[in-house]
């Protein structure tokens, strides 16, 4: 089997530095959809300059890639999805400069019988060796399951059944996983039309991350009134696709003081749900 289970399990990967700078921190903001007015100008201008929670998802994530040089894993990249996604600030504010080092491991492999799904866990520290974000990227890998191994906890986080608390649309740009893609993830998936048609798609879509930052902007502005240190973490299931032009409807229900639960679909196809299984703890 292309994964070796035993070998892999723990296995570390080399830390990666990542230079942060106030260019980087408003690229990004520009690529998940803010704009330079009211309360988010912060996000986009250096004048008071401030960091989008889910911008902790930037600095660590070439170590996607870098599994695939982890010992008894010997998989094809166009394999590989990304499933679920699960990120925590660990310390506010956010640092708009300097160099960061985030440290990952292969942390478990879940058998999904239809694939392999693979948790990276990554902690991204400051010059002061602080933990600022905490990541855990879950990557399906597929036609890898079946190796006899634990099936992992279910997704959880279902929807209480009721109306949402709170609905935010917001349409994306035709260019907007163009923009997005500078802040590090270059697939060509999100940019040549050849390349997505080799993998199903009629057009290049948009980065799971990016509707990810969408719908953590919509949290941040309805919940914590864009103050970044009232968001502690957010997790999301990557379900289905979206395209540039989308319009993503955020869906959120508040079941505790310091918890909400979230999905996305999109206005274009309300009943396919493109980001699911969502939580957001907020620091209250």
């Amino acid at each position: 089997m292309p994964i070796d289970v035993d070998k892999a399990h723990a296995a570390e990967l080399p830390p990666m530095t990542y230079e942060l700078t106030r260019d980087r921190v408003i690229l990004y903001a520009l690529g998940v959809g803010a704009v330079p007015k009211d309360d988010e100008l912060v996000f986009v201008y250096e004048n008071g300059l401030k960091v989008l929670p889910t911008f902790g998802v930037v600095p660590p994530f070439p170590a996607l890639m870098e599994v695939m040089n982890v010992p008894g894993v010997d998989i094809n990249p166009i394999m590989i999805l990304h499933g679920e996604q699960y990120l925590e600030v660990r310390k506010h504010p956010i640092p708009t400069e300097g160099t960061l080092t985030s440290k990952p491991r292969i942390a478990n492999i879940f058998d999904k019988g239809k694939g392999a799904l693979m948790e990276l866990e990554v902690d991204t520290e400051d010059q002061d060796g602080n933990v600022i974000f905490h990541n855990r990227f879950a990557t399906f890998v597929r036609g890898e399951g079946g190796f006899g191994g634990e099936k992992g906890p279910p997704p959880g986080n279902e929807p209480p059944d009721r109306e949402p608390d709170e609905v935010v649309e917001e349409t994306t740009l035709h260019r907007q996983a163009a923009i997005y893609r500078l802040s590090g993830d270059y697939n060509p998936l999100h940019i040549d039309p050849q390349f997505a048609a080799m993998a199903g798609y009629d057009r290049p879509i948009i980065h799971g991350l990016c509707t990810f930052g969408f719908v953590g902007r919509a949290v941040l502005r309805t919940y914590c009134e864009n103050d970044p240190e009232k968001f502690k973490s957010i997790k999301v299931r990557f379900s289905r696709p979206a395209w540039p032009g989308d319009t993503i409807v955020t869906e959120m229900w508040k079941v505790e003081d310091n918890k909400l639960i979230i999905r996305a679909k999109t206005k274009e196809r309300p009943e396919e749900y493109i980001l699911t299984n969502g939580a957001v703890e907020l620091n209250v």
